[in-house]
């Protein structure tokens, strides 16, 4: 892997039913960009979106992040690459409801067993969140979940944060407003940025985009 490169996806094939979701797909990501997949439901934007965060493991191809490659890693290996290199923003947040927005922001810290709350607390300041720091999520707005959402991602100085469908439940501003969030994480904390979305109107907003369909992946949006 080259200092400018995050993740080099090789002829990455997955099926199911014995139908092919991905097939033979590659991709490289390097650390300066920002990144857009695009698809139509159904594409296997989800499939990859697991795939490239190791949350599962393809048939077959090559999958390399820091130099390994992941794809045929056991489980524990794999475990510490996605901790310590990828961030995760889901559509649905995946805040847990009875943990404050500081707490659930450092669970990755937690599961690294390397607390540091210095570096939190300067996310929540630098997301514009830090009068949320003792607020539950159920009573935060989609934007401000969202934002929490980038700091728990953020937690261990990843490579590359990963959304999935990251302004699927947003409104016009909302989503505005975390794509800005986002944009200046990459700027601010050298972070490459991945966007997984079916939402066209988020063309135009990105150094690299492309489109999944068939299985494979063509560069422009769609």
């Amino acid at each position: 892997m080259t200092d400018d490169t995050v993740i080099t996806a090789r002829d990455i094939s997955v099926s199911r039913g014995g139908e092919p979701v991905l097939d033979e797909l590659s991709l490289t990501i390097p650390s300066s960009a920002r990144t857009l997949i695009q698809g139509a439901s159904g594409a296997g934007k989800s499939t990859l979106f697991s795939v490239l965060g190791l949350l599962s493991t393809p048939d077959s191809g090559t999958l390399k992040i820091d130099g390994d490659d992941a794809a045929t890693l056991p489980e524990r290996k794999r475990a510490a690459l996605r901790r310590n290199h990828l961030g995760f923003v889901f559509q649905d947040f995946k805040l847990i409801d009875d943990l404050t927005a500081f707490e659930n922001a450092r669970v990755p810290q937690e599961h690294a067993g390397e607390l540091d709350e210095d570096w939190l607390n300067s996310l929540f300041d630098q997301l514009g969140i830090a009068p949320l720091t003792h607020r539950l999520p159920p009573t935060l707005s989609g934007g401000e979940r969202q934002r929490v959402a980038i700091a728990r991602a953020l937690a261990n100085r990843p490579s590359v944060i990963l959304a999935d469908e990251p302004t699927g439940q947003l409104d016009p501003q909302t989503t505005d407003d975390v794509l800005d969030t986002l944009f200046s994480v990459h700027e601010t904390f050298d972070t490459a940025v991945v966007v997984i979305s079916h939402d066209t109107q988020l063309s135009g907003a990105f150094d690299e985009q492309y489109t999944l369909a068939d299985g494979t992946l063509n560069s422009g949006g769609s």
